[in-house]
């Protein structure tokens, strides 16, 4: 299928320098709040890179649960494809498209576990159905059947009846730690604006306009 005739014409407003905050999670929080105002599908889901330790990259969409300065939370199954991933190369990058708004923004950085503390605080917060949904799931693995599933989680239901949802102990949080943020405005005629955030050794941001 020939795909070269659809297009579309980006028409937003752009970016100049002088509107960006010197702080990248600031900038991302104001991003944030206006995708939430605008875009139909959850501005916190974000795809998220991870590789291998032979190079082997894998993509996925994941939730952001939590920011601040320091860097950016997720949730999952420690024992799933990511999570094994994360434990052979903690390098990943992430990407937010809030296609509405025509924007996107890339982080690239590190990616650490946070406490159990931490987690165990999120888990609690968690409608039951997640939760059991993952107190059975052994996420990335073989499944035989979708009633195999369902079965699980029924049991899970009566087994647990009246009492708290354990977390599993395969299951938590990941910070990433970014060491670079760029944010793109598409504009009119293909010419861009993208502004990269760049941490240096002095732990100070650099902005840098770049090419489009």
């Amino acid at each position: 299928m020939d795909l070269g005739d659809l297009r579309r014409e980006y028409i937003t407003k752009g970016v100049a320098r002088n509107d960006l905050d010197s702080c990248p999670f600031r900038q991302f929080e104001t991003w944030f709040n206006q995708a939430q105002q605008s875009e139909i599908n959850d501005p916190t889901a974000f795809s998220l890179a991870t590789a291998s330790a032979d190079g082997q990259p894998t993509l996925r969409t994941v939730l952001l649960k939590l920011f601040d300065e320091v860097g950016f939370v997720f949730f999952t199954n420690y024992n799933s494809k990511k999570g094994q991933q994360l434990n052979e190369n903690s390098q990943v990058a992430m990407l937010f498209p809030w296609l509405l708004l025509e924007r996107q923004i890339k982080i690239t950085g590190t990616a650490e576990r946070i406490s159990a503390e931490q987690s165990a605080k999120y888990f609690a917060s968690r409608p039951r159905g997640s939760q059991l949904g993952a107190w059975i799931s052994e996420q990335s693995d073989p499944l035989q059947s979708r009633k195999v599933l369902e079965d699980k989680f029924a049991q899970a239901l009566q087994d647990l009846s009246g009492k708290d949802v354990p977390m599993p102990e395969s299951w938590g949080g990941y910070k990433v730690v970014p060491t670079s943020i760029e944010f793109w405005q598409g504009r009119e005629n293909r010419l861009h604006d993208r502004f990269r955030y760049d941490l240096s050794e002095a732990s100070e941001w650099e902005i840098t306009r770049l090419e489009p």
